[in-house]
């Protein structure tokens, strides 16, 4: 009881912000949308073709003020407890690197979903992968979830190295679950991959 009332799980709840997730050459950071270098960085990171190729957001993201206006509903998501937006950084000199994201978070079912992407000039160097374990601890020791699932399309072999090398185990094929490439009227097949938190952490090798 608090107040005089049953606290719900449902009601939002703002996530932890300070410090950010850092560790394995990389620091983890809330998107400004008044920073013209992280809109810039946003902008650059949807319309870039490899990006394009394996995802197709809810909203095509074309120009300066429509990535203005993603950061700032991601902003909002983590006022709000449903969704963390991370900026990667070099945790050197602060370079931007990608994004990586703890999504629809379930407070009920302890579950949300992961997603990534990084910018082509940070690519080869297992951005990726460094940031899926730091978001991953985050969420599990910092927000308390207890399961966290990473789908991607079918086909899409380097996503799916990643994320077993992130401790993420192959859970099946999810049919029709996700846009074709640059459509939103044909569907995909998705590959999922699920971690608990009572799995044992892998091992952080980038070899």
């Amino acid at each position: 009881m608090f107040n005089g009332r049953m606290t719900d799980i449902r009601e939002p709840r703002p996530l932890p912000l300070a410090p950010g997730p850092h560790g394995h050459g990389l620091r983890l950071r809330l998107w400004d949308p008044e920073s013209p270098a992280d809109v810039d960085a946003w902008l650059r990171g949807h319309v870039d073709e490899e990006f394009r190729r394996w995802n197709t957001p809810l909203r095509t993201i074309a120009d300066s003020a429509g990535a203005r206006a993603a950061l700032e509903v991601r902003a909002a998501d983590v006022a709000t407890g449903v969704g963390m937006t991370f900026c990667v950084t070099d945790a050197a000199d602060g370079t931007v690197l990608g994004q990586i994201g703890v999504h629809a978070i379930d407070r009920v079912m302890s579950v949300a979903r992961v997603g990534y992407w990084v910018l082509p000039e940070a690519r080869g160097r297992h951005v990726a992968t460094r940031s899926l374990l730091l978001a991953a601890r985050w969420a599990f020791t910092e927000v308390g979830l207890h399961r966290l699932e990473l789908g991607h399309a079918l086909g899409h072999e380097a996503s799916c190295r990643i994320a077993e090398r992130c401790g993420f185990r192959p859970e099946g094929t999810l049919r029709g679950a996700m846009w074709e490439a640059g459509r939103q009227d044909a569907f995909r097949d998705v590959h999922l991959h699920g971690r608990l938190s009572t799995d044992p952490e892998p091992a952080s090798s980038f070899g």
